[in-house]
């Protein structure tokens, strides 16, 4: 059709956010860079945002089509809302990327590789996400893929909320509600949703059953704060999520295969935090855990399934030595714990890191540190990274050139170990993952609010661990380096008054150890989005398109080439009372993200939202 001739032609780009003047833009605060707020005018590493109005205006339910979104991001999933997928940036795996919301760390402990449960997010309550791509250990301890940071709604002046019902295809229904209260003194949000869909047919091959694999979230997300004094504050935040899934392909207590299986993911998480901001130093204290239950059941038995829990404290501290200079400083120590029926296992990792800020003429600004990590089973890492950004000013705008080089590492799970220890596991012996990574970024920022962005960047991953496959004797590891390297190329234009284009394209060469093209990784994805704003912004109107080409599976047999077209609409009635829709897959594309696994037809969904 004439839609798929034209989209590689115009995919320079995904949809981001609705473009602003460059000189908001440029001093847009960015918090996931070096964990304290600094404009983007500052920031040397590649971060990419996306605001609460433009979650809400692309409509998704879940997270991970929301952060599909964005530049260098791609997903894999198996089946439909609910199932496991995989999040990848840059192509790094899922599991080597850190997922914080609200500053919680919310990995599962009790999975085989502690990954974040990306399909178990949704979107309703979710104010704000940033996504620091590329090796960032310094900060975080995190590996190549980079860090995912959401900030639930915050609360505005007095007291407010939403309600929210929305239904659709596939049997799909959510409701929503939130409410908040801000006071100089006390300020905090409450938020529940309620999502539930029959599903479609997970897999191809299930023509025993023929059943609809359906899904089940609810979540409930609380933050409250206290403003004690004017420089000292405590705040609380409190997470609980129940999901439960239907799919395809497990074993039954026979050991025969069955398509009748369900899992059951629960997640109980909470953070305490106090802060104090002083004219030239700022302390913060925080204690958080997570307590994550996993069971399988096939044919109505039980399976599998383990518990785990991450418990943390972290101290995160600045110094303002002048306007010009910083200090960021700070350490972790955290505790994971896993338990399932192979027995308990349990390990300690601190961390300590420093980073100096600076402020070179105004124009010029560069980022120094290093970070400490002892982890109890493999010993001390020391990871770095370095930034800077140059500004230089035109008549109708800025440049802004910058770059970053950084490093990681991850300890193999206490599951990866325990797997290749047990009964029958191989007996190999896991070392660290070690990853160094760098970025290249010449930016525009125009007076009209144009935004251009070309970045160039190569990573590497050493000895990677990597399950097998082929035997399923347990957990390996790759005795080379696993490459990525690619392109990123990110716009966002106003062509007239309440019209925008915007889009990202990625072009993406990734390898693994052995040299062979790395699985379901796409070589070339991009979005391309167009918004319109009428009748006094009442009316919104937006068409997006996902294009994903060149990708292979475990096989090295090629994937589906596909593009996908959503559109989406918004009304206010009145002040306080909103109706929307989309529809996904707006022209009914047939395709595969993972070889056997079912995807989303054309599916359209309507809601109504009242806001007080």
């Amino acid at each position: 059709m004439y839609y798929k001739n034209i989209l590689p032609a115009a995919a320079l780009g995904a949809l981001v956010t609705l473009p602003t003047l460059a000189n908001d833009k440029l001093e847009e605060i960015i918090v996931t860079s070096s964990r304290v707020e600094m404009p983007l005018r500052q920031v040397g590493t590649s971060v990419s945002v996306l605001n609460g109005e433009d979650i809400r205006a692309l409509g998704f339910n879940s997270m991970l089509d929301v952060l599909r979104t964005m530049p260098a991001v791609g997903v894999s999933n198996t089946g439909g809302a609910g199932k496991v997928s995989t999040l990848r940036i840059r192509g790094a795996d899922g599991y080597r990327t850190l997922l914080l919301i609200d500053g919680i760390d919310v990995s599962d402990t009790s999975s085989p590789q502690f990954l974040p449960r990306m399909e178990q997010v949704l979107s309703s309550g979710i104010g704000r996400v940033e996504v620091l791509r590329g090796p960032q250990g310094l900060m975080y301890g995190a590996d190549s893929g980079g860090v995912v940071s959401m900030t639930t709604t915050q609360a505005g002046d007095g007291f407010g909320g939403d309600i929210s019902a929305e239904g659709g295809r596939y049997g799909t229904r959510q409701y929503a509600a939130s409410v908040g209260y801000g006071g100089d003194s006390i300020d905090g949000n409450l938020s529940l949703t309620d999502y539930d869909t029959d599903g479609f047919n997970a897999r191809t091959d299930d023509t025993s059953l023929r059943d609809d694999d359906g899904y089940g979230n609810t979540t409930v997300h609380g933050r409250l704060g206290w403003n004690a004094t004017d420089s000292l504050r405590l705040e609380l935040v409190g997470r609980d999520v129940d999901g439960e899934s239907e799919y395809d392909n497990c074993f039954n207590s026979s050991f025969l295969p069955t398509n009748n299986c369900t899992s059951e993911y629960q997640q109980q998480a909470w953070r305490g935090g106090i802060r104090h901001q002083g004219e030239r130093f700022a302390n913060e204290l925080a204690y958080s855990e997570s307590d994550t239950e996993n069971r399988d059941y096939s044919d109505g038995g039980f399976a599998f399934g383990g518990e785990g829990k991450l418990e943390k404290w972290s101290y995160l501290g600045s110094f303002a030595a002048s306007d010009a200079t910083r200090l960021v400083y700070g350490a972790d120590w955290r505790t994971d714990t896993r338990d399932d029926s192979g027995g308990r296992q349990q390990r300690d990792q601190d961390g300590y890191y420093l980073e100096y800020q600076g402020d070179l003429s105004n124009r010029f600004f560069v980022t120094a540190g290093a970070r400490y990590d002892d982890n109890e089973d493999f010993g001390d890492y020391t990871t770095w990274r370095v930034s800077g950004a140059y500004l230089i000013p035109a008549s109708s705008g800025e440049i802004k050139l910058r770059g970053t080089y950084g490093t990681g590492f991850r300890a193999p799970s206490l599951y990866e170990i325990g797997y290749n220890a047990g009964d029958f596991g191989n007996g190999v012996t896991l070392d660290a993952e070690e990853s160094e990574g760098y970025d290249l970024a010449i930016s525009w920022f125009g007076n009209n609010g144009l935004y251009l962005e070309a970045v160039y960047f190569e990573q590497t991953l050493d000895k990677p661990i990597f399950f097998d496959l082929v035997n399923f004797s347990g957990y390996l590891q790759g005795g080379g380096e696993a490459e990525s390297s690619g392109v990123e190329l990110i716009a966002e234009w106003p062509l007239l008054p309440g019209l925008a284009l915007t889009g990202n394209y990625t072009y993406n060469d990734a390898e693994t150890s052995d040299g062979d093209v790395a699985a379901r990784r796409p070589e070339h994805l991009a979005n391309l989005g167009l918004t319109w704003q009428g009748l006094e912004d009442r009316l919104k109107l937006g068409v997006h398109a996902r294009l994903a080409r060149d990708a292979n599976e475990t096989d090295g047999e090629p994937l589906d080439d596909y593009e996908v077209i959503n559109f989406n609409a918004s009304f206010t009635l009145f002040q306080s009372l909103e109706l929307f829709g989309r529809v996904e897959n707006l022209l009914d594309e047939d395709y595969q993200e993972v070889r056997g696994f079912n995807t989303s037809g054309a599916a359209a969904y309507a809601g109504v939202r009242y806001s007080f």
